[in-house]
């Protein structure tokens, strides 16, 4: 089975453009350039068997404002392990997901026997009444489309009403939780996925949550097994979610840097739309602008290719002379 694209690659970059590790400039992943603060972990975190997850689950609900939650190895655990515990009530699903959207869903989905098919965003509304499974990134990645919390609970109650399911991935959403539905996830019909990795700079922890009603985390549980989160990365897990200080930082260093990074982009020419954590362009130009900041800057961005159309997603740039390298390189290849 060949593995789906990812960003962070840089391997695969250094092989294709010649440049060492160290001479990249990352920008092809959505995860913030600034890290939660790791601190010395007590050695029975590395020791001992992860002994429940009582205290993770407990932060993770004071963070995130919600209910009953399953910590998993990073959200695409379950994205994975999903569609074949939703077979107990759709054994094959009829699934729409956006056609430019994290590609592990639809991937995980078909891979299960389930009918995938791709609809345009401002499709979505009909759509929902002809599916058994609707799927929604939260703010969407790469495009950063993003529905109403309201208009998302409409969905939910369409699809419940008919023993469907909408699974929302808000693995962008920590920066304004106002409009997370993690809340309501005790509702019948509603998934919600959250992830560690973006928010808090901690992609290699491995951390995500579920949330839903307590029969289907209790289903995934068994499906996914135990010690799902390792005992270090639930330490690590559980004291970022407690800093409440550093998020409300955090937040505000996101969004200040995503809009600098949207009108970095356009004054460059190039049309553009942002999360907090990325920027993404369609423009014509994105193949040989992204082979020209790879091959004669060492800037590795991340390439999106679906049906016949190439577009680019920016990641932030963390230091100062990380965002002035951005800027030469783009007058550079765009001149």
């Amino acid at each position: 089975m060949t593995a789906l694209e990812h960003g962070g690659n840089l391997a695969e970059a250094g092989r294709r453009h010649g440049h060492p590790p160290q001479a990249w400039l990352d920008l092809s992943t959505g995860i913030a350039p600034w890290a939660w603060p790791v601190p010395a972990l007590p050695a029975a975190a590395w020791h001992h068997l992860p002994d429940g997850d009582a205290a993770l689950v407990a932060a993770a609900q004071a963070c995130y404002g919600a209910g009953p939650l399953l910590p998993v190895a990073g959200s695409v655990a379950a994205i994975r392990a999903l569609p074949t515990v939703l077979q107990r009530w759709h054994p094959r699903a009829r699934v729409i997901v956006a056609p430019l959207s994290f590609n592990e869903h639809a991937a995980a989905w078909s891979r299960a026997g389930h009918a995938v098919r791709t609809v345009a965003w401002d499709d979505f509304d009909a759509e929902v009444d002809h599916c058994d499974v609707a799927i929604v990134c939260h703010p969407n990645n790469p495009t950063a489309d993003d529905a109403e919390p309201a208009r998302l609970l409409g969905w939910r109650e369409r699809l419940a009403a008919r023993g469907g399911w909408l699974v929302v991935d808000e693995a962008f959403r920590d920066t304004r939780p106002e409009r997370s539905v993690i809340g309501a996830a005790g509702q019948p019909g509603l998934v919600v996925l959250r992830s560690l990795g973006k928010f808090f700079g901690l992609a290699g922890a491995r951390v995500g949550f579920v949330a839903g009603r307590p029969m289907l985390l209790d289903l995934l549980a068994a499906a996914l097994g135990p010690w799902c989160v390792a005992g270090p990365s639930a330490a690590v897990a559980t004291a970022a979610l407690h800093d409440t200080a550093w998020q409300q930082a955090q937040r505000q260093r996101l969004i200040a840097a995503s809009q600098r990074l949207a009108a970095l982009l356009a004054g460059h020419g190039l049309p553009v739309s942002h999360s907090d954590f990325f920027a993404w362009t369609d423009t014509p130009a994105a193949a040989a602008l992204h082979e020209g900041l790879a091959a004669h800057h060492a800037i590795w961005t991340r390439r999106f290719d679906e049906a016949q159309r190439v577009s680019l997603r920016f990641g932030l740039p963390g230091e100062e002379a990380a965002w002035r390298r951005l800027d030469r390189a783009l007058q550079d290849v765009l001149q």
